[in-house]
């Protein structure tokens, strides 16, 4: 028997536009799915998670993987009812068991989730992408947040660059930055006012790299007993970007830090959404050997590609092209689940925005129906074309 990758798509619940049918027929068979109406840091019942198992599975679709149970920001700081909120991350956890879901995504990253600054930026054929601009974040970091000592954090070529921009572009651009970080995108907690966001920077104050990793192996050490007991597997996503931002840590950036996490924390219950585009932004991850060495713990499975410069930017580009060798993290993935023997879910990620898609108005930026479903036809393809080969 030959293992595939289980084949899902991401699914904002009844409010998306993207349609359960149209992703069924996509040719995916599984929902990544979480419940956003919730409020941060209570307890998913049995009877909301319930309800949305049953929406999904009514159209023929099986919820394989919740994306995602967001850790509160106390849990993070270790600050406040962090115990509580810990606690009721448990129930979360036993909750989603109960109703035959094993697999978590969630996320350590600080304050905000993926960041990026352009959500349609024009590709050459006339698609759009998301990108992240370096010298925009540094712009809005020194000039209108202008948080302080932020200087210290970059070089003067940086700082110049974002100076000219600051200094020449038209309000509006200056506006849709700012927006695009401080506003959040899907699956991040909480959208901030630029008060709101230096008041939670604030709570960072004396939290570098070593207390957040700490904070994430005390997290770790209290809900994976709860994990193992039911069966539930618990994928970290990395940073994206895989660096710090706005002087916040980023703990999940990196091989060394996957290393960390299954060295603090061992068990096969604690594992990896492997995102491709996340890893793939920065030149030093090897990501065919990423996935050799971390495969066991590889329980959920991003695949995108992101194209960088030496300036520090990057954009979503086609599934198969960018700065991810695609086509040899697919063959691991897949000796991997022969290995495991078992199927990995795994969902195209951040499809461009083209075609008609282009004029209806962007709701969950990245997540429009087209450009994942040419990303999943790709994907597929590759996939088919490696087990024809022989090889796996």
């Amino acid at each position: 028997m030959t293992y595939k990758m289980e084949q899902t798509m991401r699914w904002y619940g009844p409010k998306d536009p993207v349609s359960l049918s149209d992703i069924r027929q996509a040719g995916a068979t599984g929902i990544v799915s979480a419940l956003h109406h919730i409020p941060n840091g209570n307890i998913w019942t049995r009877e909301e998670i319930k309800k949305r198992k049953d929406i999904i599975e009514a159209t023929g679709l099986t919820w394989s993987v919740v994306e995602s149970v967001p850790v509160h920001e106390k849990i993070k700081t270790r600050s406040g009812n962090f115990a509580e909120l810990i606690s009721n991350y448990k129930h979360t956890i036993e909750n989603l068991a109960s109703e035959g879901i094993h697999i978590i995504c969630y996320n350590f990253m600080p304050i905000l989730d993926w960041t990026r600054t352009a959500l349609a930026w024009n590709l050459p054929n006339g698609a759009k992408a998301l990108r992240f601009e370096k010298k925009e974040v540094v712009a809005f970091d020194l000039f209108m947040l202008k948080r302080k000592d932020a200087e210290n954090e970059y070089t003067p070529a940086e700082i110049q660059r974002a100076k000219e921009f600051f200094e020449n572009a038209p309000e509006q651009e200056l506006k849709r930055v700012q927006d695009n970080i401080l506003k959040g995108l899907p699956g991040s907690e909480e959208g901030y006012t630029m008060e709101q966001f230096q008041a939670a920077l604030d709570t960072y104050n004396g939290i570098g790299h070593k207390e957040l990793e700490t904070h994430l192996r005390l997290f770790l050490d209290e809900i994976l007993p709860v994990a193992e007991k039911h069966g539930v597997r618990m994928a970290i996503h990395p940073d994206d970007p895989p660096f710090d931002v706005f002087g916040l840590p980023r703990v999940m950036s990196t091989a060394n830090d996957m290393k960390r996490l299954v060295s603090d924390n061992p068990s096969p219950n604690n594992g990896f959404t492997f995102c491709t585009g996340s890893y793939g932004v920065r030149a030093d991850n090897n990501l065919p050997n990423m996935v050799k060495e971390f495969g066991d713990h590889i329980h959920f499975i991003h695949l995108r590609a992101t194209r960088r410069d030496s300036e520090g930017n990057f954009y979503e580009d086609d599934h198969l092209t960018g700065d991810v060798p695609m086509e040899a993290v697919i063959h691991e993935i897949l000796k991997v689940q022969q290995e495991r023997q078992i199927s990995i879910p795994m969902r195209p990620d951040h499809g461009h925005q083209m075609l008609d898609d282009i004029v209806k108005p962007i709701v969950n930026p990245g997540y429009t129906a087209i450009g994942r479903l040419k990303g999943l036809a790709e994907i597929r393809g590759v996939e088919a074309g490696l087990v024809w080969a022989g090889m796996i």
